[in-house]
């Protein structure tokens, strides 16, 4: 396929009134812009001074992408499509491979082939991660499994499922799901709360004797870390690392701390960034800031009420407008150096690419990127050679952008 570069400005003047906090005030509504043109673009962070950007088409024709994964030397883009394709794509010239030896996906409502990564080790073991919904006795659920690339011959070889997160249920959406790799070599697996609605403390995401609602802690095998907080609990589910999660769809870690960072989606708005902690309850849905659809009834209590939950770093509450957040990482790269250390989160409705500056816990939304272009974004990722960002949207016949400085 031939590629199609578009020059395009990232409408980004000014800062926003983002809170530093934990929850933003305000409509949620996406953050103004001067209006797209072609050429080069500025984008302001927190102290106000401005970066140019460029945005270009790198992947064009990805029928709803959904997970995306350099490989280290940056000689090719892993790209997840929901329907069950794996794509493999280089970012110059457009060519892309479709991958055999994928397993076979449950491609319904929000289900399908989700996220990849890849293992610490790639370069000696060639491990790819997938996750992914699958049918099966009782429903549908998620699931996590590895293969080796084999590049020249196309394929996944030796695909094997290496975890299941139970129960099997009757419900086409909320599975999650994102993969990535601490420092320590554990990997952690978003998996959602399958829309149940019976607001309460018998919620699944409240109970620790199912996958569900929860955020997966696992060795690179499958197996379950003796570090769990859940092991020695008998009516817990070992492989539990944090629970009263409702739908994360992001999962990254801090390039210095090495913490797991979180993001969520929430009911009618009720949208969080988290920071995981072994074994705490972030609250779903006996404890959030959600109202339920259609209403402004709150869900549940402020995080603030109980003492047994972890509030959000970041939220937006109901009647905020929300921001939906999907795919996320931190900027370590040497492409733009103002930025190392930001946040960068893709918005599914809201359709910007969110940038927060961070400190610590405290987290303050600047300027977005892609803001002018009315499209959902589903995930982004950090080229590990030239430090470009790279973004999917959430779309048939969609482009992976790049970004990269301005001339």
């Amino acid at each position: 396929m031939s590629r199609r570069r578009l020059l395009a400005a990232v409408a980004l003047s000014g800062t926003i009134a983002g809170c530093t906090g934990t929850f933003q005030s305000g409509s949620g509504a996406a953050p103004s812009s001067d209006g797209a043109s072609a050429g080069q673009a500025t984008s302001a962070d927190a102290s106000g001074s401005a970066t140019s950007v460029e945005v270009t088409e790198a992947v064009t024709g990805i029928s709803t992408p959904w997970g995306l994964a350099f490989l280290p030397d940056e000689s090719g883009l892993l790209i997840t499509e929901q329907d069950g394709n794996l794509l493999l794509a280089d970012v110059e010239s457009d060519e892309q491979t479709e991958l055999e030896g994928v397993p076979e996906v449950y491609a319904r409502g929000q289900g399908g082939l989700l996220d990849v990564t890849l293992h610490p080790d790639f370069d000696a073991n060639g491990f790819v991660y997938l996750t992914y919904s699958v049918a099966g006795d009782g429903g549908s659920t998620t699931r996590v499994g590895r293969g080796r690339l084999e590049r020249d011959e196309g394929r996944l070889a030796d695909f094997e499922p290496i975890y299941t997160a139970r129960p099997f249920v009757e419900s086409t959406g909320h599975f999650g799901s994102r993969a990535v790799f601490d420092p320590e070599g554990y990997l952690y697996v978003s998996v959602g709360d399958r829309q149940f609605k019976n607001f309460g403390p018998d919620h699944v995401a409240q109970q620790l004797d199912n996958d569900l609602g929860s955020v997966l802690r696992l060795n690179d095998d499958g197996s379950i870390p003796d570090s769990n907080p859940f092991v020695d609990d008998p009516d817990a589910s070992d492989a539990v690392f944090t629970y009263g999660n409702r739908n994360p769809q992001g999962l990254t870690v801090h390039p210095e701390t090495g913490a797991v960072w979180e993001t969520e989606y929430g009911e009618r708005d009720g949208d969080e960034i988290n920071i995981l902690e072994a074994g705490a309850n972030y609250g779903w849905p006996v404890a959030d800031n959600s109202c339920e659809y259609g209403s402004s009834d709150a869900v549940g209590v402020p995080h603030e009420e109980r003492d047994d939950v972890v509030a959000p770093v970041y939220g937006w509450p109901c009647g905020s407008g929300g921001f939906p957040p999907s795919g996320t990482t931190f900027y370590d790269g040497d492409a733009f150096p103002d930025w190392r250390g930001d946040l960068f989160v893709a918005g599914t409705a809201k359709q910007y690419l969110a940038h927060f500056t961070v400190d610590g816990r405290t987290v303050t939304e600047v300027s977005p990127l892609l803001a002018d272009r009315g499209q959902r974004l589903r995930d982004v990722t950090v080229s590990p050679v030239s430090g470009h960002l790279y973004v999917a949207v959430d779309a048939d016949d969609a482009p992976i952008y790049r970004i990269e400085p301005g001339q």
